[in-house]
């Protein structure tokens, strides 16, 4: 941070525009017509590498306006210049995707004949196993099965644990917390008796990552104990203030704990993460991972449904917890076509998503937010993350999202009770598919230091829109106390 100026009287649109003079008092405003000189008083904002800059922050004390509307403009539009080479290489991951998804549906003869749906019980359903099996071939693993009885990401990591884990067993978290949704499942949080892991003798232990952001090999060898039967990953940051998992941060942490003991089974939540990078987290040695079709997999028009792949005696087992023991099906009840055409448009909207963040992550930098992460920085899910210091200002942001959403844009984001969570939290979905996340949302608990987090997005565009709107209304009202 370093003192630039704001004039102390009014001046033409676009006169943000200056020339810092040596003399702290006074600088040089650029008009339109001819450049003018006047008093100034200080403020700090971040002052970018070139000569003439725009303004773009208030000090915390200052609610006068700094920049217009048509800066606001300008001041996104640079963002979105100076990132066309990480839009570029976002392509290139996309593309790669995409192949390897168009070889597991040629592979496996995808046709209309497979889009016929069961209902009832759901008995042979062709066109259920052959997007199982594709889910397999895509994450290189045994088996895999894709249910839209899954109606949350938590619910299928839920199947996967209760179905694998029995009393007596420990899991152990290598990732530090587990995301709010599961604190009530394994026991964490929840009242006694509502059917916890805990509840069930299960025991849970969490080694808390570095500061840096990586796991704390040098610590697993002796965190990981004799009843130690499966051990969790959480790729995405969830809504902690920390940096994603990698999948070469999962390939080394699995090669580790397979290292001090083979039997133990290497689970992660890979929610938000599926096609970020061009591999996933069996590819790399995880026995069994589970997501959302509302998030990455479903390309923004899955009514539902959640999926778990991996090995298949441990796919199995969750199974069983999602059905009965002995009782298989599913009914795909007239959604199998757009199952399959969500998976496809997966590679494409995520790779949207992830330009969309970046620009998020550039333009809020730029303003003197802290943000995660960087927008130059390897990304491993589709989840941004800014720091925005006050309640105020994260209504704001959810204002925007709401508004400039397909779907009830005249709603007013507030802050609520939401199952699963134990503190309030405020959402902004103005989705087609309710709590869809990878079509545009953005959201985040009321507590310090009150972070957004942001997801989705069909096109990086709309981000744009969005930032527009925030940033207009940013630097005209200033920051609420």
């Amino acid at each position: 941070m370093c003192v630039a100026f704001l004039c102390d009287s009014v001046c033409e649109p676009r006169s943000c525009r200056l020339r810092i003079s040596k003399d702290s008092n006074f600088a040089r405003f650029l008009c339109r017509r001819n450049i003018v000189q006047r008093k100034v008083r200080p403020i700090r904002f971040a002052l970018s590498t070139e000569t003439d800059t725009i303004l773009t922050r208030l000090c915390c004390s200052n609610k006068s306006r700094v920049m217009d509307k048509i800066d606001a403009h300008l001041l996104i539009q640079k963002a979105v210049d100076s990132l066309y080479p990480i839009f570029y290489r976002r392509d290139q991951v996309t593309k790669r995707n995409l192949w390897r998804l168009l070889e597991a549906f040629r592979k496996h003869r995808v046709s209309p004949s497979l889009f016929w749906s069961s209902n009832g019980y759901g008995h042979g359903d062709l066109g259920r196993e052959t997007l199982d099996q594709i889910y397999a071939s895509l994450f290189d693993c045994e088996s895999a099965m894709v249910r839209l009885q899954f109606f949350s990401g938590t619910h299928a990591i839920a199947c996967c644990l209760y179905g694998i884990l029995r009393p007596g067993d420990e899991l152990v978290s290598l990732t530090g917390t587990p995301y709010d949704t599961l604190e009530q499942v394994i026991g964490i949080k929840g009242n006694p008796g509502n059917g916890s892991l805990k509840d069930f003798r299960i025991g849970f232990r969490q080694l808390d990552l570095k500061a840096d952001g990586e796991i704390d090999l040098d610590a697993v060898s002796g965190f990981i104990r004799k009843e130690t039967k499966l051990v969790f990953f959480q790729r995405s940051c969830g809504y902690s203030w920390r940096k994603s998992t990698t999948i070469r941060q999962l390939a080394e942490a699995i090669a580790h704990v397979k290292g001090i003991r083979p039997d133990i089974i290497c689970f992660v939540d890979n929610c938000y993460g599926e096609f970020v990078e061009e591999m996933e987290p069996t590819h790399v040695g995880a026995d069994i991972i589970a997501g959302s079709l509302i998030k990455n997999c479903g390309g923004t028009i899955v009514p539902s449904g959640g999926y778990i792949a991996g090995r298949t005696e441990l796919v199995e087992l969750a199974k069983s917890r999602l059905c009965a023991p002995g009782i298989q099906g599913g009914a795909t009840l007239d959604h199998l076509r757009s199952m399959y055409q969500g998976l496809f448009l997966s590679p494409q909207f995520v790779g949207e998503a992830i330009k969309g963040a970046c620009l998020i992550s550039q333009v809020m930098s730029s303003l003197g937010f802290p943000v995660q992460p960087l927008p130059y920085e390897h990304r491993t899910d589709i989840i941004q993350s800014v720091q925005l210091g006050n309640p105020s200002l994260v209504s704001s942001f959810c204002e925007s999202v709401q508004r400039m959403s397909p779907v009830n844009s005249y709603v007013q984001p507030i802050a609520g009770n939401t199952p699963g969570y134990e503190e309030e939290v405020i959402f902004a979905n103005g989705t087609f598919i309710d709590g869809s996340t990878s079509e545009l949302s953005a959201d985040g608990p009321l507590r310090s230091p009150f972070c957004i987090f942001t997801q989705g997005g069909t096109s990086w565009m709309h981000w744009q829109l969005v930032l527009e709107d925030f940033v207009s209304r940013y630097v005209e009202d200033g920051i609420k106390e």
